[in-house]
């Protein structure tokens, strides 16, 4: 229980920068990190912070393709149930790159917090589930609006290259959502806005996890 304590706390201080500008502890936190996942961790943990400083003032499409291909890169794919024994586990972003790996859901969540982190506006971007049509297994990926009504592009571990939905014929998409909500999926990746579900539960779940975190104990010296 400490160990996801400690874990959701890191991703708590990444991702509400704003909110803890100044106080955050780097050296600490990479410590930890290595304490807990071990050195290749604490590596990955490391670039994966250079990336967030070093793409801070990047336009929203360089920020797109540095994280979408670091994530990639830095992340193999492994089912929940032989990692974390599990048959559903969503992830906080130095969880999975603590390990080093994660599912589909993994992998857009990383994608997710890190250009949140990058200042991305939230309402740009969206969870959505869909079926890989490929192998006909369900599937998630992250997508980003460049405006409100525009064709959403696609960030997704299976085909690593960003690509317009119109563009992904081989995905179906069901249904998408960000912390705003829940919305069915239609032309174009819009859709209606609707409440209750199982991918908003677990949303709420993962983002009330992190916040719960010991924000004080890896604050200042």
């Amino acid at each position: 229980m400490k160990k996801y304590l400690f874990v959701f706390f890191l991703c708590s201080c990444i991702v509400l920068a704003s909110k803890y500008a100044g106080s955050f502890n780097e050296p600490k936190l990479l410590s930890r990190v290595e304490a807990v996942y071990g050195k290749k961790a604490q590596q990955r943990t490391k670039n994966w912070l250079a990336l967030l400083k070093s793409a801070k003032d990047n336009s929203q499409w360089n920020q797109l393709n540095k994280v979408n291909t670091f994530i990639n890169r830095n992340v193999v794919y492994i089912n929940d149930l032989p990692l974390w024994g599990k048959k559903d586990y969503w992830a906080s972003p130095v969880e999975t790159l603590g390990r080093g790996a994660g599912d589909c859901e993994d992998f857009a969540i990383a994608k997710f917090f890190s250009l949140v982190a990058l200042g991305v506006p939230e309402e740009k971007l969206r969870l959505m589930y869909v079926r890989q049509l490929t192998v006909n297994e369900p599937h998630m990926v992250l997508i980003y609006f460049e405006q409100p009504n525009s064709i959403p592009f696609v960030l997704d571990n299976y085909d690593k290259r960003i690509k317009p939905a119109t563009a992904r014929r081989d995905l179906r998409p069901i249904y998408s959502f960000n912390g705003n909500g829940l919305w069915m999926a239609k032309a174009k990746g819009l859709g209606k806005k609707v409440n209750n579900s199982r991918g908003v539960s677990a949303w709420s779940a993962l983002v009330q996890r992190i916040e719960q975190g010991e924000l004080n104990n890896y604050h200042g010296s």
